[in-house]
């Protein structure tokens, strides 16, 4: 019997799998922030909170992202850093074992993709942030990228530089590299059909706005000081 392949739980592997590293990275750092341990610093950059979580990190990503936040960095520069890439890379080697990433041509496979599809069928994108928990606000921005982002936190994505200029790769637009790989980009497209937003279905995200949303007690889309949203 052939093995079957089924989704992971981990939002941040979903949000790889869909977006690729800046999708990965953002959901990471959206979690560290909706548990206070990451805030949005000048505009457009990220930085760690003084008091920090107690609470353990959910995956290896998260806590690689809050050590490569040792200076405030835009959600851009993350990926780059060396703690990151190599949490990053450690993620894309376990995906593709099981069955769910191919690296020639880069890209998701078949089951992830179908994966992917069921996984939005059973969860739609939300409207607003009233009563979701954390764990769904993840999901969500995993699956769905900056349109998730701009109706449930958009006051944080927007001052931490995850929405608006510079968030086209959260998009999923260019998961899987582009510069010197866009040509196996393109390959990549060709062969399995991908239409390059993310969503796999062939339609686009169109223009994205900008908005703000709140996470259970918290803003999503209000400010990164004190508790109060999930921004």
């Amino acid at each position: 019997m052939g093995r079957t392949t089924s989704i992971p739980r981990d939002p941040c592997a979903v949000a790889l799998l869909r977006g690729g590293d800046r999708a990965a990275v953002t959901v990471a750092v959206l979690g560290l922030h909706l548990r206070g341990a990451v805030e949005a610093g000048r505009p457009g950059t990220l930085r760690k909170t003084v008091a920090g979580s107690a609470e353990p990190f959910r995956n290896p990503l998260e806590k690689a992202v809050r050590t490569g936040l040792y200076r405030p960095a835009g959600p851009w520069e993350l990926p780059a850093r060396a703690v990151v890439r190599r949490a990053l890379a450690r993620l894309r080697a376990e995906l593709a074992a099981q069955g769910l990433l191919r690296s020639l041509p880069p890209g998701r496979t078949r089951a992830a993709r179908r994966a992917l599809a069921q996984l939005r069928e059973r969860r739609p994108l939300p409207e607003a942030p009233d009563g979701l928990p954390e764990e769904e606000v993840l999901l969500a921005v995993a699956l769905y990228g900056e349109r998730a982002l701009t109706a449930l936190v958009p006051r944080f994505a927007r001052e931490a530089g995850l929405t608006g200029r510079g968030a086209l790769a959260d998009e999923g637009r260019f998961p899987f590299g582009r510069g010197n790989d866009l040509r196996r980009l393109y390959d990549y497209e060709d062969l399995t059909g991908w239409d390059g937003d993310g969503d796999d279905h062939g339609h686009s995200h169109g223009g994205g706005t900008h908005g703000g949303h709140d996470h259970g007690g918290h803003d999503y889309g209000g400010g990164c000081g004190g508790g109060g949203g999930f921004d």
